[in-house]
């Protein structure tokens, strides 16, 4: 239940009553009416509402009556803690009341622009005050290094059930009596995975419905000050600060916290936390639920527990909370795919001594007498295949007939995995009260910058009312230009892949000859193989190019997206959205898809090879195939993301908060206040969560769209994200100023996102077992050219090995020394011998398996995007328990208002209220029946 009204409550707030009069009478326009409009109508007005207070202390002696500057520093602390007998970790203003809601810092610098500054500040903070808002200001000598002026910000009742209604805010109305979920079987089992009962529902389910002013008896308010938590809070003050106007600037009306933080008249404007994150507030009207969830949340050594999602909602807002559920859901998920994973890979562990593909390449009289084609032109000699052992024995970790098996399961998991999140969100929208939010809401919102850039104005269908448009015109022209931005960046991503393969071709001579002629080298030769080394130096290339790009491109995609101008908040995320995921998928991907589906597919014969720019020979594959190398491109592109992205998120906020506040650690908590403890932590800006989708959405793309040649990816991916969701609580709970509140009821734009890399991942999956690795052409081999009953595969070396007559060598291709005087050298592709009268075409072998990896494709893709529609039309995505209990909550809903409708009448039928009819009480009563029946 809510907690008992607070005594301080009662207590008379600063201010004038006819300041106060005043405010109440701007606020009891009409809902619909805009900040602006309200300022612009009060401009006239007298505002003798709380006043800005000062804390400029004249009692402190100054510098030159002291005798030195430590005496004057200890003398002006002492006064400092004299005056001050609340602690500084307070969050309330100085009388212990009135929460502070928000806080606006600024440094006073004298340069050119400070008076003009100082207006700015000047002007908004008296429309703020003219808006409702009450305001305290600490002065900067006030402030732990004496440079800072703190405004702190205060939103009375008045203000609050104003905006509640605007923002269309669902509040009590009574506590549910639906009866609980059936318990789960496994509830003793999952026991210890469990945290405490008032952790995970701080307080009780309630039915709700959206506020208004006219109906404030109808819902729960045991206290005006807690009715309202201060996640709520903190977003209704959001909201009046980023419209609310400071003045006219080159004959446009300039508003809005954002342009001033731009343009320096503010240096930040954040909400506070509610304690310190490793103790408990001294104050007994905090929550100190900050200390709640750093406890029982943030730190890593709770891992195994599950998340508590209700009060990470109740203080972060419902948009960081399905986050966390999105991403907590998704490792629980990755769980079942990790362990099919491990089991695939430990049977290719143990059944690597069985692999008759490398006990042929190790055989000294199969592999060591089958002399190759040298791998460059000119400066490489020929080589035995036995030299290729190693790498041949551990590429079939990967690539064997689980390979198969996991493709497929990964295909179904996928689909699996978005139909039972739907399911989980829609769970989620129901105990949040987000069934009726929809989206649509916030296409009334505007954003600032929309209504400050666009100055043409047009009637909104929807609301019928006079509102900032852009022009087609200019709408044309800057998505052209975003649209060339693009095309420019991506086009860069493709060139610099092509140079990393320029990289490849180039530095291969050279790996192969310092690994003949240098003796150091030769204990590591097998394992340690030249297409090897090129590959893994490659992959380190590419991936510090990855690097390198997504900085400057994170920060062209913000510049575009903001010319671009959207018209509400949801159309700029989903803009960027789109402009990175687009970008990072060609960043991160591109490399992995020329080794799986281009590199050695290429290459031509010897005598006849294919080159880049008609200067370098294409790249092969390794006699056991180019899956290992896929595995390896994968595996530090993959991992080297993960260990770079934890850094960036964990240990640079901390090392930039530890330089921050090294100067403020001595200081007495009476003198490092809260709002001063708040402002030397990191910002988590509005697309920190942006970041951390586009990083699990790419994450997501590893393990889905190549996975058929890592079967360990699901697993170094739930090992991340076990650590990723300790990593990102931390950093919240701790290193961020609080977010301020904002409301989701899904997780937007990548759910589409999510949804098409399913289906991509299904087409790359099967191309991946056809071309990249051995398994078909190892199926065709057994079942249609095998000659050895006992052995089916003995043989298929040789047989999967063509011939090639040295003598037939152009100049340009043949190698400077043949020491042994080699006849032959074989090479890896399916072509007639050059004794044969159709010399070096393929043979009908290298047909048929062609057909059958086409064959493959087909057969794969089609089985298994049956299985994915069929269980996806199988899973609803609304549980029927959760159908139920909606239906139920809006009657007892309709109910609750309806009852109350009809005692209002009845009230004024007794008080002899002539407009309140008999017609009118029987239509009330007929409603009611109708909601019943309906």
């Amino acid at each position: 239940m809510r907690r008992p009204e607070s005594p301080l409550r009662s207590a008379p707030l600063p201010g004038s009553s006819s300041g106060k009069a005043a405010t109440m009478n701007r606020l009891g326009k009409k809902a619909n009416e805009t900040l602006i409009e309200m300022a612009l109508s009060a401009d006239g007005e007298e505002c003798n509402g709380p006043e800005t207070i000062s804390t400029a202390g004249s009692e402190i002696p100054s510098s030159s009556e002291q005798s030195g500057r430590k005496y004057n520093l200890f003398l002006k602390r002492r006064l400092r803690i004299d005056k001050r007998h609340q602690s500084k970790d307070s969050i309330f203003f100085r009388d212990g009341v009135r929460r502070i809601d928000f806080v606006l810092s600024y440094v006073d610098d004298l340069n050119k622009e400070w008076e003009k500054k100082l207006e700015r500040r000047k002007e908004f903070e008296s429309n703020l005050q003219k808006a409702g808002l009450e305001l305290e200001t600490e002065d900067k000598k006030e402030s732990e290094d004496g440079k800072i002026f703190f405004v702190k910000i205060h939103a009375p009742w008045e203000v609050l059930i104003t905006y509640a209604e605007v923002l269309n805010i669902k509040v009590p109305i009574r506590e549910n009596d639906i009866p609980p979920m059936v318990e789960n079987p496994l509830d003793c089992v999952l026991f210890p995975l469990r945290l405490p009962e008032k952790v995970m529902h701080p307080e009780p389910d309630y039915f709700t419905a959206p506020f208004s002013k006219d109906k404030q008896e109808l819902y729960l308010i045991n206290d005006e000050s807690t009715f309202f938590s201060p996640s709520m809070r903190n977003r209704i003050v959001n909201y009046i600060l980023t419209r609310c106007p400071y003045g006219t600037e080159e004959g446009k009306k300039k508003f809005g916290i954002k342009r001033l933080l731009n343009n320096g008249t503010y240096t930040a404007a954040y909400p506070l936390h509610d304690c310190q994150y490793w103790k408990k507030a001294s104050d007994p009207n905090c929550d100190s639920e900050r200390y709640t969830l750093y406890m029982e949340w943030a730190r890593f050594l709770r891992f195994y527990k599950e998340q508590p999602l209700v009060l990470i909602r109740k203080y972060y807002g419902e948009k960081i909370g399905i986050y966390f559920a999105w991403l907590g859901f998704y490792t629980e998920m990755l769980f079942l795919a990790a362990v099919v994973g491990l089991i695939c890979f430990l049977y290719g562990l143990f059944t690597m001594d069985e692999n008759m593909s490398s006990k042929e390449i190790c055989d000294p009289t199969i592999g060591g007498e089958i002399i190759m084609c040298p791998l460059c032109d000119r400066d490489c000699e020929y080589w035995r295949l036995n030299t290729t052992c190693e790498s041949s024995q551990y590429s079939h970790l990967f690539d064997n007939v689980a390979t198969l098996f996991f493709a497929i399961f990964m295909g179904i998991w996928v689909t699996l995995f978005l139909e039972f999140w739907k399911r989980r969100q829609a769970r989620l929208k129901y105990e949040w009260d987000l069934v009726d939010f929809e989206e649509e809401q916030q296409q009334l919102q505007l954003r600032p910058e929309y209504e400050a850039k666009c100055t043409q104005k047009k009637k909104n269908p929807v609301t019928q009312e006079m509102e900032p448009y852009l022009p087609l015109t200019s709408q044309a022209v800057r998505f052209c230009i975003s649209g060339a931005t693009v095309l420019f960046w991506v086009s860069l991503i493709i060139a610099s892949m092509i140079a990393v393969i320029v990289y490849r071709l180039a530095v291969y001579a050279a790996f192969a000859s310092l690994m003949e002629n240098t003796q150091t080298l030769q204990p590591i030769s097998g394992l340690l193989t030249p297409q090897l080394a090129t590959s893994v130096t490659a992959s380190c290339l590419n991936f510090v190019i990855i690097m390198i790009l997504n900085f400057f491109y994170e920060r062209i995609a913000i510049w575009i997206t903001d010319m671009e101008i959207p018209r509400t908040h949801m159309e700029y995320e989903n803009r960027l959205t789109m402009k990175m995921f687009l970008f990072q998928f060609v960043n991160y991907y591109s490399s992995c898809f020329y080794v799986a589906f281009f590199k050695g597919k290429f290459v031509g014969y010897p005598g006849a090879y294919t080159y880049m720019f008609n200067r370098w020979r294409n790249e092969e594959c390794d006699p056991a195939g180019c899956l290992i190398e896929l595995t390896t491109q994968l595996t530090i592109v993959m991992a080297g993301k993960q260990i770079w992205g934890n850094i960036q998120e964990a240990i640079v906020p901390w090392i930039c908060n530890w330089w921050g506040r090294r100067k403020a650690r001595n200081n007495p908590e009476n003198l490092y206040s809260r709002w001063e403890q708040d402002h030397d932590l990191q910002t988590f800006g509005a697309l920190g969560l942006f970041y951390e989708y586009l990083e699990m959405v790419i994450q997501f793309g590893f393990i889905t769209l190549f996975v058929a040649s890592f079967p360990l990816a699901p697993l170094l991916a739930l090992m991340n994200n076990i650590l990723e969701i300790r990593v990102d609580s931390w950093k919240l709970t701790t290193q961020y100023r609080r977010p301020v509140a904002a409301k989701a009821h899904s997780i937007g734009v990548w759910q589409e996102i999510l949804n098409g890399m399913a289906i991509l991942s299904v087409v790359t999956n099967a191309f991946i077992v056809a071309f990249t690795s051995d398994m078909i052409p190892r199926l065709v081999y057994y079942y249609a050219y095998s000659e050895n009953e006992d052995s089916p595969m003995s043989g298929y070396i040789n047989n999967s090995l063509s011939v090639f007559l040295i003598s037939d060598f152009p100049e340009r291709n043949e190698p400077k020394e043949n020491p042994e005087n080699f006849v032959i050298c074989r090479y890896r592709d399916y072509r007639y011998p050059p004794d044969h009268e159709r010399k070096y075409l393929h043979t009908m072998q290298f047909w048929h398996i062609l057909a059958a990896k086409l064959a493959f494709i087909i057969i794969m893709e089609h089985v298994v995007f049956i299985v994915k529609f069929f269980v996806a039309w199988m899973i609803p995505d609304v549980p029927a328990d959760v159908k139920a209990k909606i239906k139920r909550e809006k009657y007892l809903t309709q109910k609750i208002l309806h009852e109350y409708e009809l005692e209002k009448l009845k009230e004024r039928l007794c008080q002899g209220d002539k407009r309140a009819t008999e017609k009118e009480f029987i239509a009330t009563e007929g409603r009611m029946e109708l909601s019943r029946a309906m």
